[in-house]
């Protein structure tokens, strides 16, 4: 489990195909901390840490995870946002993320504002899955490539969220250009209480 508040927007040093798999190599601040099979969360992506090499450690990422995400497109010398799993004794500061993206966004639009930027994501509309609580809320939280974020002007398949000066330029978001693809992961509060109406109704 995650709190979307990003460690790192780290360095990836080498992707290699295997099959239907792929294997990417990380270059972190911290890979001297982790243990083989640890959780590492890469753009919002819950993956297990399968290997060690000095300053750099290995994920792999299955097919289903390709499908659903943008690491199929990753290749060396890309930035990934970093974020180890919670420590159960501390703050939540973002909120709580789960690491399963659900699907990818397009961004539509970059505008800088006095300082900071508002960034708009566009993504593919299902009304049965929006019954679910795959949406956005006014106000609400999403993560974008592992990042906690506040919604504002959602609408039914867009959304736009307020970036920082420090989150531009601490994650891959001062990377992001019209065009660029992000991965999403929809609040899980709201996709229980979805769930739980549907029975009640």
């Amino acid at each position: 489990m995650f709190s979307g508040i990003v460690e790192e927007a780290a360095q990836v040093v080498a992707v290699e195909k295997d099959k239907g798999n792929v294997h990417i190599r990380v270059k972190a601040s911290f890979t001297h901390e982790l243990k083989i099979d640890q959780s590492v969360s890469h753009n919002g992506v819950c993956l297990t840490v399968v290997d060690k090499e000095g300053d750099t450690y290995t994920v792999t990422a299955v097919k289903e995870t390709l499908e659903r995400s943008n690491l199929g497109g990753l290749k060396a010398g890309d930035r990934v946002n970093l974020e180890r799993s919670i420590l159960m004794n501390g703050r939540l500061d973002g909120h709580i993320v789960q690491g399963h993206v659900d699907q990818t966004a397009v961004c539509t639009g970059v505008k800088e504002a006095e300082g900071s930027w508002y960034y708009t994501f566009e993504y593919a509309f299902d009304g049965e899955m929006a019954q679910q609580g795959y949406v956005t809320v006014e106000k609400g939280s999403v993560c974008v490539n592992g990042v906690s974020l506040t919604v504002c002007n959602s609408k039914d398949n867009s959304f736009e969220v307020a970036i920082i000066p420090y989150t531009h330029d601490h994650t891959n978001f001062g990377q992001l250009t019209k065009g660029s693809v992000v991965n999403l992961e929809f609040d899980i509060l709201g996709k229980y209480l979805s769930k739980m109406l549907r029975y009640t109704s």
